[in-house]
């Protein structure tokens, strides 16, 4: 493991069935980083992020997270380790019958065994963070899309973790709320969080990553700084991606 790795991606594969969906992606991720994952629908990318917490395990090849290969570790051990790896998800997957004080609180008291008073203190914290400060005794239902995966990218930050990986989290969000949860996700690149970020939000990209990966049939085609990505791409595919996503 490099001194500064926190993932290491190693000719990882995945195959449903006949179809293999990874055809050997080698990466690395230092801390700190902000990669963000780019490319046209059925290219991998969901895929390849739930891969780097085994949420879909590789068919074959090595994760190494902090030194440690997921790959080959038990549901029990994963479990443990997915604690230091924060995910937010296209849906929200809040408990709706528990307010946005006690979904945030929930995972550091039960699994992390934090007091609750500190997890309470901790959760107004990350609700102040995220602009939610007055929401902290609403119900789910009564929120926008947009207020809802704000509450989501607090509850994973609440287990503290090492990295998040986000899985187009602005996808199903009406377009007036995207911006306010790409604010979110753009302060938190700056506090210095390493973040992996599947999305179709190109100035999103141009704007936060240190890194962006272009996916297309199950491998990274090209990948640079965003001005090598997105003003100077070499590759045809992602020179024809660009041109199609950009025009628009």
């Amino acid at each position: 493991m490099k001194d500064n790795a926190l993932l290491e991606i190693k000719d990882v594969k995945k195959s449903f069935g006949k179809t293999e969906v990874l055809t050997g992606i080698t990466e690395t991720v230092n801390k700190g980083d902000v990669i963000v994952v780019i490319g046209a629908s059925g290219g991998g990318k969901s895929t390849f992020l739930r891969s780097l917490n085994c949420l879909s395990k590789p068919t074959s090849g090595e994760v190494l997270f902090e030194g440690t290969d997921l790959v080959k570790l038990n549901d029990k051990q994963l479990d443990e380790v997915r604690e230091k790896m924060g995910m937010v998800f296209q849906s929200f997957n809040l408990f709706p019958n528990k307010t946005v004080l006690d979904n945030i609180t929930l995972a550091p008291i039960k699994v992390k065994g934090v007091a609750e008073a500190d997890a309470q203190k901790k959760a107004k914290e990350l609700l102040a963070q995220v602009g939610l400060s007055d929401k902290a005794d609403a119900y789910p239902s009564s929120l926008s899309g947009g207020q809802q995966q704000r509450v989501a990218i607090a509850r994973a930050l609440a287990m503290e973790p090492d990295v998040m990986l986000f899985d187009e989290p602005t996808s199903a969000l009406d377009p007036e709320m995207v911006g306010e949860v790409l604010k979110v996700m753009q302060d938190l690149a700056k506090s210095g969080m390493t973040m992996i970020v599947v999305t179709h939000e190109m100035g999103f990209a141009h704007k936060v990553a240190d890194q962006v990966w272009f996916m297309d049939g199950g491998q990274i085609i090209e990948k640079g700084t965003p001005e090598q990505i997105f003003e100077h791409p070499t590759e045809d595919r992602t020179k024809d991606f660009l041109s199609k996503v950009l025009e628009q």
